[in-house]
């Protein structure tokens, strides 16, 4: 039987002499590119510089494994940027030059990769409990670590696939990726039956698999370096979201006009407080992960689908019930624009729950 090794891993990019993408907003996606520089490993047992990756873990998701090998392989804690693609090669054909094969029948190497952006160091301490531990390479896997321009790092890469994947980091810089900026849309976790929940809808508390599933989407949602939790204020969303604030240390912030009471009797209102939300966060930076029902998602996602950058992109954006399964999470990318904002990129968020 054919064995697939997963494995994931990024682009990890800064502003040349920065920690990010600082100060780009009113610069061209062509003086971005002549601004920035890209980190490259160099793995002694192959003698080849790469970018950033490793194997799957154990109960860990491809997301999860690619800041995690980024941070052991650079030294540097990183938060996830839009998503680039992946490549896969024959296991045989590790550490050689070209990796170009279409032989599909031999054990093979599947990676996927994502754009990546350095983050602070207190950041990556509020995230410590909540993402799980990182530990720094020995050198007899990394020995060197190195930041290039892109053009210097095409010339300095040693495999074929991996300037195909830096090519496909300079299409989502041109696309505007520098100075996107990630928007969390969770939907609460499983919740008690209506049917047989004698209190209020609004006291309907997650079950303990939904528990288990809140539990784990922290791993997932610290990959993407949170600042800030929102959410409608009614149990099950709260209960979702408290053990990523209990482990960061940061408070809930409801959001009334998301309850679905509200939503029902103001829709406009409810799509006036989400695209706040995504306002404040490309004005600040600073990554929020809003909480909500399943009929405000619904209603939410037909505002969103009209920003997003493409038609195959908005389809993401699912037009009909249940749009999200419960316990899950949406990745916006967006950037803004004198319009106002434009998502890039979508990425869904499931966690490993057994």
């Amino acid at each position: 039987m054919r064995r697939i090794v997963e494995a994931a891993g990024g682009i990890l990019w800064r502003v040349r002499g920065g920690q990010g993408g600082e100060d780009l907003a009113h610069i061209t996606p062509g003086d971005i590119l002549e601004r920035i520089e890209v980190c490259l490993v160099h793995r002694p047992k192959y003698d080849d510089w790469s970018w950033p990756k490793g194997k799957v873990d154990p109960n860990e998701t491809h997301r999860h494994t690619a800041v995690r090998e980024i941070g052991e392989e650079t030294g540097l804690p990183v938060t996830l940027g839009p998503y680039l693609g992946e490549v896969e090669y024959p296991l045989t054909e590790e550490g050689r030059r070209n990796r170009h094969s279409t032989d599909r029948t031999r054990d093979a190497k599947h990676i996927l990769y994502w754009m990546a952006t350095p983050i602070r160091p207190e950041d990556a301490q509020r995230l410590a409990a909540a993402f799980g531990p990182v530990h720094r390479a020995d050198e007899g896997e990394i020995d060197k670590v190195l930041w290039l321009s892109p053009a210097e790092a095409r010339r300095k890469l040693t495999h074929s696939s991996d300037r195909d994947v830096l090519a496909l980091f300079v299409d989502r810089i041109e696309e505007g990726a520098a100075t996107a900026v990630p928007f969390l849309i969770v939907r609460h976790a499983k919740a008690e039956a209506r049917k047989t929940w004698k209190g209020t809808d609004a006291n309907r508390p997650i079950t303990p698999k939904g528990a288990s599933a809140a539990y784990s989407l922290t791993y997932e949602l610290s990959c993407y370096n949170p600042e800030r939790l929102a959410t409608s204020p009614w149990t099950r969303c709260q209960e979702t979201l408290q053990m990523l604030s209990w482990e960061t240390g940061m408070p809930l912030e409801p959001l009334p006009p998301l309850t679905e009471d509200a939503f029902a009797a103001d829709p406009d209102a409810a799509w006036a407080c989400l695209r706040g939300e995504l306002v404040r966060t490309l004005e600040t930076g600073r990554t929020v992960a809003v909480c909500m029902h399943r009929p405000v998602i619904g209603g939410m996602f037909g505002h969103l689908r009209a920003l997003c950058a493409s038609k195959a992109l908005a389809k993401r954006l699912i037009a009909k019930s249940p749009y999200m399964p419960t316990g899950t999470a949406l990745v916006l990318f967006a950037v803004p624009t004198p319009k106002g904002p434009k998502i890039i990129d979508i990425q869904k968020v499931a966690p490993l729950v057994y």
